[in-house]
């Protein structure tokens, strides 16, 4: 469905900025925005490609503040000393 709609030139500007911080076209952004102001339930939703690697690549962002454990932090013996 196509829908045109008239909004204000800094409206556009910041909803380009928001989609371009997302990695999409102002398009797919908008149309998300509104499907989720429609409430459409979650399971119906899929990321294209871009959005999934844009996810990714946030998650990844601050990896390299992630303390290194030792190998023993993993042990078996160090997962299970709490339980008999």
């Amino acid at each position: 469905m196509t829908i045109i709609i008239d909004i204000k030139p800094e409206v556009q500007a910041e909803l380009s900025c928001q989609a371009a911080a997302h990695g999409v076209d102002i398009g797919s952004y908008i149309a998300s925005l509104l499907e989720e102001a429609a409430h459409i339930p979650a399971g119906s939703k899929t990321l294209s490609q871009s959005q999934l690697d844009t996810t990714l690549q946030e998650l990844a962002q601050f990896s390299h503040k992630i303390p290194l454990l030792p190998d023993e932090a993993f042990s078996r013996e160090s997962l299970y000393r709490d339980h008999d």
